[in-house]
């Protein structure tokens, strides 16, 4: 602490750290000239998060304001074609002719002009998931309905009949039944469309799917005259398997046809072109146990005639969203690259989309960030999206897109940096700096890092070493993390490596398919040799390090706990333990067993090395954690005191731990528990690698 007892940084100070406001979502409105977005803070009770609507100014000029307040929040803010703004909230409603004592989420209206916000639209089992034409005065919205209710007027009949009777009971026919961290059923997400009124009229939601497969999370976009919404729609495959295709609904009608229904890929993320000719998507090919999954970006016709086109086939990045230019002249593309999460522009020929003529694809933004949520001017002269980086959190940033397209021929533009916006939340003082290291691997490839390094770490004053390997597999340490933020470790002295190995995305489809299937050899290999390289700095501590990971992080800390005894401590968050068990009990089984043979499972389940972990590990696991379902924590920590080279003592004592959350899924999410996850991992980290005791709360 300084002298006046304030914490240099927020990351010095546990309290301060989860009181810092969250930025997300970004929405532009029809005539460009508005952006609003969603700030998450503590609750009151500090138990909890509330969001905020607020307002930034496009130009840059004036502060960002806040448009709401209240205890429940708002979430899902979108633009109307009007001006108005769309959003969900729980708050209770002052026109109601009875309070409820657990209202859901409504669809509110706060007028262009200014005034008072007001519902529009309410579902038995709440709202969410707006969507709103551009062009027309059409909303969309999903909300849960029950299998058995034709509308939400018997969903509501139904619902009371399951809460008198106190049901919690779900019949399933079919798979899957859980996700991440939460039972599917006994309701299911059904999309429903509306006029917006003039006058202060609640809409009449006209349901336009029906029970059936939209996808537990289904991606949606409705065209700029409010006349089709193009959904992802999930189809049956043999071995209980869901694939997602794409369907489109008139919206008047609520007739339903197949858009894109390949039997060798999913399709998502449809975008309609401002013509509403055309609907962009993302394409994943389903996989085997030896091709890894391949990323495409895909074209067709929203009636339907032709056949679905690949965009840019020698591209080697995935694409991970596409939003249209106003002129339907080209798509901005996301994609995760060397460590980053750039704008892309791909440019159509002089024909237009469909036209057969090659297309560019070029790096629009040079910042060494990552940028997502982005929005278009109606001009098409700029570019508004979030940017995130390890060195700050979200903020609203705007892109020069004219100038970058004026600067050159197309494939001979350099890119632009993106200029921030005046935005609701100063990013945070670090208590260190980020550095780019790399090395080689065994193999040639390349292999690269984010290394943060703490203020005065110096060749008399080395840091201690943690390795944190991310999880996806397929993922990049590329964007903030409030969940594992490397900045906590650094403000308590750690230098903190964040590596993309083998399996990591931005590097290219060999880079991935390197580890394709052998979890355990390129990706560990690529691990430790960039542990090498950063341990001959002259700022690390070779002597005293750690390695961290969760889920397939976890199932990697798991790995190199049973093959090299360099580690002081390692901590396994969600981790992945026994891969025979793991395949069968996961929330989509089918997924992995594309991948994970019976062959595979057993050559790279960590469970068949714990006889040689000497290495002292916290096991952390959540019990609602539907992906890595709670058995793996049970049965590793069983197996760590029983058959590992480092076993409980006779009299039960033993150096490993396990951190156990009733009441938390994959993710560690409540406030209060991410603090005592920070609590519990640095004391055990304290005691390990600094030779250090550090208490630990009362309570715990």
């Amino acid at each position: 602490m300084t002298q006046d007892n304030v914490a240099p940084t927020p990351f010095h100070d546990l309290d301060r750290y989860v009181e810092l406001p969250r930025v997300g979502g970004l929405s532009l409105s029809p005539d460009g000239t508005r952006l609003v977005t969603t700030v998450q803070t503590l609750d009151a009770k500090r138990t909890g998060w509330t969001t905020a609507v607020w307002e930034v100014d496009p130009t840059g000029t004036a502060p960002a304001r806040r448009l709401t307040r209240s205890r429940k929040g708002e979430s899902s803010a979108v633009f109307a074609a009007s001006g108005d703004v769309l959003f969900t909230s729980a708050r209770p409603d002052p026109e109601a002719e009875k309070d409820d004592e657990e209202p859901k989420a409504a669809l509110w209206l706060l007028p262009a002009g200014g005034g008072e916000a007001r519902v529009v639209a309410t579902a038995p089992g709440g709202l969410g998931g707006v969507l709103a034409a551009r062009a027309a005065d059409v909303v969309s919205v999903s909300a849960p309905v029950l299998p058995r209710a034709a509308g939400l007027t018997e969903d509501e009949e139904l619902r009371k009949q399951r809460t008198d009777r106190k049901i919690s009971a779900i019949l399933h026919s079919g798979y899957p039944v859980r996700h991440w961290d939460h039972d599917l059923g006994p309701d299911e997400d059904r999309r429903f469309v509306a006029h917006l009124a003039a006058d202060d009229a609640r809409l009449e939601l006209r349901q336009v799917t029906g029970a059936g497969r939209q996808l537990f999370e289904h991606g949606a976009d409705l065209s700029s005259d409010g006349g089709t919404l193009v959904t992802t729609w999930a189809v049956a495959d043999p071995g209980a398997a869901q694939r997602s295709t794409l369907a489109v609904v008139d919206t008047a009608s609520g007739e339903r046809r197949a858009l894109v229904d390949d039997p060798d890929a999913d399709a998502f993320a449809p975008a309609v072109s401002p013509d509403g000719q055309w609907v962009a998507f993302v394409s994943e090919s389903v996989t085997t146990p030896e091709d890894a999954p391949v990323i495409r970006l895909g074209l067709v016709r929203l009636d339907g005639s032709g056949e679905p086109e690949v965009l840019a086939d020698d591209w080697d990045r995935w694409p991970t969203s596409a939003t249209w230019l106003p002129d339907g002249s080209g798509l901005v593309v996301t994609a995760d690259e060397d460590g980053r999460g750039p704008l892309f522009l791909l440019t159509f020929g002089a024909g237009g989309p469909g036209a057969g003529e090659p297309v560019t694809v070029e790096r629009v933004t040079a910042d060494d960030a990552a940028l997502s949520d982005v929005r278009v001017a109606p001009d098409g002269s700029a570019l508004y999206a979030l940017r995130t980086s390890y060195a700050a959190p979200s903020e609203p940033v705007r892109v020069d897109l004219a100038a970058f397209v004026a600067s050159g021929a197309a494939g001979e533009r350099a890119p632009v940096a993106a200029a921030a916006l005046r935005g609701p939340v100063p990013a945070p003082a670090l208590p260190g700096t980020l550095t780019e290291v790399e090395t080689t691997a065994a193999d040639g490839s390349r292999v690269r890092a984010w290394l943060a390094l703490p203020d005065g770490a110096a060749a008399d004053a080395p840091a201690p070493l943690l390795l944190w390997i991310h999880g996806g597999p397929l993922g990049s340490w590329n964007a903030w993390s409030w969940r594992w933020n490397p900045w906590l470790m650094v403000a308590r002295g750690y230098a903190v490596l964040l590596p993309d190995p083998a399996l990591s995305t931005g590097y290219g489809q060999r880079f991935v398919q390197r580890g394709w299937g052998t979890w355990g050899d390129a990706t560990f290999t690529d691990l430790m040799a960039i542990t090498d390289a950063v341990e001959a700095l002259p700022e690390v501590d070779a002597t005293r390090t750690a390695a961290m990971g969760g889920s397939f992080g976890g199932y990697m800390a798991n790995w190199v706990a049973g093959h090299t005894d360099r580690f002081r401590a390692i901590v396994t968050h969600a981790s992945l333990w026994a891969l025979d068990q793991f395949g069968p009990t996961t929330d989509h089984g089918y997924y992995w067993k594309r991948e994970m043979t019976p062959e595979m499972a057993e050559a790279y389940s960590p469970h068949r090395f714990v006889a040689d972990i000497r290495t002292p590990m916290l096991v952390v696991h959540g019990d609602k954690d539907y992906r890595v379902p709670i058995g793996e924590g049970l049965r590793l920590w069983q197996e760590l005191l029983t058959e590992s080279g480092l076993p409980a003592a006779d009299d039960g004592s033993t150096v490993h731990r396990f951190l156990y959350f009733p009441d938390e899924g994959h993710w560690v999410l409540a406030p209060q528990h991410a603090k005592v996850w920070y609590q519990a991992v640095l004391a055990y980290l304290a005691e390990h690698v600094l030779d250090a005791e550090q208490e630990l709360p009362d309570y715990l």
